[in-house]
């Protein structure tokens, strides 16, 4: 599947031809002349890379090797933690999401770059003006903040300063081959911080019409600070934007999987996905659009039977059901695929039998920021608040078999009961609440690119199973290869520094 992109990509290989000079004379680019707001606002829709950053999953325990689905060549190199080929063109891979991620990136700059001078008199268009700058702030800041978790080692703050991060992009491309260094991981989260600061100080939701989950919305935002302070380990921040979003209610941005409404769409492969990825849901704070096969049953690996068996029957709650685990696909011989995301084609054109899969990804999720605040709270030993936003959680995924009539109820004697701590002193009551959160934040987000973070951020370790040879490779907890390796254009044109390998 190949991906036409739509402007000069940052750090591309360049084709000098004779024809230098007249092409110097045009602009460098297919943008978009920005006269008024209006069409400011429409070029930050590509404000947003079209590649899913879940091609992560395939180096995580959530999969394993599966018999029976087409499989490509980047799946096998995920799997095997090997070094991507570097074909900007191949969905689903870090050379593409590099590339698309900072063609996106360029849109929200183009915009930036003029919006000084767009006319804005009256008191709508100004709060216009200051919509669009928002939106292409938190554009810019989410976009640098996904190259650096991907392409950087994970944010810690006594090394941060000296990490290699990746560039920061503020202003529009406007030379020919433009040249760029790689800022430190603490110089990228510095910057994300103040384009996010700021966009949440500007956002207004008012100017999204019937499409505002589609965009950077307050409540988007606010999910988006939630992740990056818990990241950064500024715990009191992330509670700090937590709570704003999730108000005295936090159950009202968490989809009861237990409902009927879900129970009955569960029956659905199609209605489903539909009902879980719905932006008329609470908890479904920002939709994108991907193009990706990540959604396919039939391509790359996946959760093996026994993999996703095993993970939603671990649970401390004795005669209870995961609401999670169904419904699911079929994957391959020997996998399941939960399903999530409904897969989508689109035509080149209206007769034409080719074109391209994509699925709506949810970007943030008020379930997201629920754990987020959680584990703040656990950090903080704040452990009484982590266990009540647990159990929110618990009441809208775990229900009830017909044999028990009490609500399952998460407490630290359970807690300690269910990993085999109950007698052992030296096991904080904290650290058995973060196994919990880690445990829920895998089955919540099991093929969706979440997992992938969780494996930097907690320096966890992964065996992959090798099909016919019965033995394992092993992804170190202290694996460089957890670094993803930049594209070889920016290092052999860009002059930027690989990562150590």
């Amino acid at each position: 599947m190949k991906i036409k992109t739509s402007q000069l990509l940052l750090l591309s290989i360049l084709m000098v031809s004779n024809s230098c000079t007249d092409f110097l004379d045009k602009v460098p680019d297919n943008r978009v002349a920005l006269e008024n707001l209006d069409k400011a606002a429409q070029l930050l829709t590509s404000a947003y890379s079209v590649i899913s950053p879940a091609f992560t999953d395939w180096m995580t325990d959530d999969v394993g090797f599966i018999r029976g689905t087409t499989i490509r060549p980047n799946h096998t190199q995920a799997y095997l933690w090997d070094e991507f080929f570097d074909d900007p063109n191949e969905l689903d891979a870090p050379v593409s999401y590099w590339f698309e991620t900072y063609t996106a990136i360029a849109h929200a700059n183009e915009v930036l770059a003029v919006l000084d001078e767009l006319p804005a008199v009256t008191n709508n268009e100004i709060e216009q003006k200051m919509a669009v700058e928002s939106e292409a702030l938190l554009a810019r800041a989410y976009g640098h903040f996904m190259l650096v978790n991907l392409f950087s080692k994970h944010y810690k703050a006594q090394t941060a300063s000296t990490d290699l991060g990746v560039p920061y992009v503020e202003k529009p491309e406007t030379v020919f081959i433009q040249q760029y260094t790689r800022n430190t991981v603490q110089e990228v989260y510095d910057k994300v911080e103040t384009d996010l600061l700021r966009g949440i100080e500007l956002v207004n939701d008012n100017f999204f019409a019937n499409s505002g989950k589609y965009h950077f919305n307050r409540n988007a935002a606010l999910a988006f600070a939630s992740r990056f302070y818990l990241f950064k380990e500024d715990y009191e921040k992330c509670i700090e934007f937590s709570t704003e979003l999730l108000g005295n209610s936090p159950g009202n941005f968490v989809r009861d999987m237990t409902s009927e409404e879900f129970l009955a769409a569960s029956s659905s492969i199609t209605g489903y996905p539909q009902l879980y990825s719905s932006p008329d849901l609470p908890g479904n704070l920002l939709l994108i659009r991907k193009i990706s096969l990540v959604q396919r049953p039939d391509f790359a690996h996946g959760p093996t039977n026994t993999i996703y068996n095993d993970l939603f029957a671990e649970n401390p709650f004795a005669g209870t059901t995961d609401a999670r685990e169904n419904p699911a696909f079929v994957k391959g011989e020997n996998g399941l695929f939960p399903v999530r995301y409904e897969s989508l084609f689109e035509r080149s054109s209206l007769n034409s039998d080719v074109g391209f899969t994509y699925h709506i990804a949810l970007a943030f999720r008020g379930e997201e920021v629920l754990l987020n605040r959680a584990e703040a709270y656990a950090q903080e030993n704040r452990l009484t608040k982590a266990l009540n936003d647990l159990q929110v959680l618990v009441d809208n995924r775990y229900s009830l078999d017909n044999s028990l009539s009490e609500e399952p109820e998460i407490t630290i004697d359970l807690l300690r009961f269910f990993f085999g701590a109950s007698n052992n002193p030296f096991i904080r009551d904290s650290a058995l609440i973060e196994q919990f959160l880690m445990l829920e934040r895998r089955k919540e987000f099991i093929v969706q690119g979440m997992r992938w973070f969780d494996i930097k951020r907690f320096e966890l370790e992964v065996e992959h199973e090798l099909a016919g040879r019965g033995s394992t490779v092993t992804l170190r907890k202290d694996d460089r290869r957890k670094v993803l390796q930049i594209p070889s254009s920016a290092i052999d044109v860009g002059g930027l520094e690989p990562n150590p390998r």
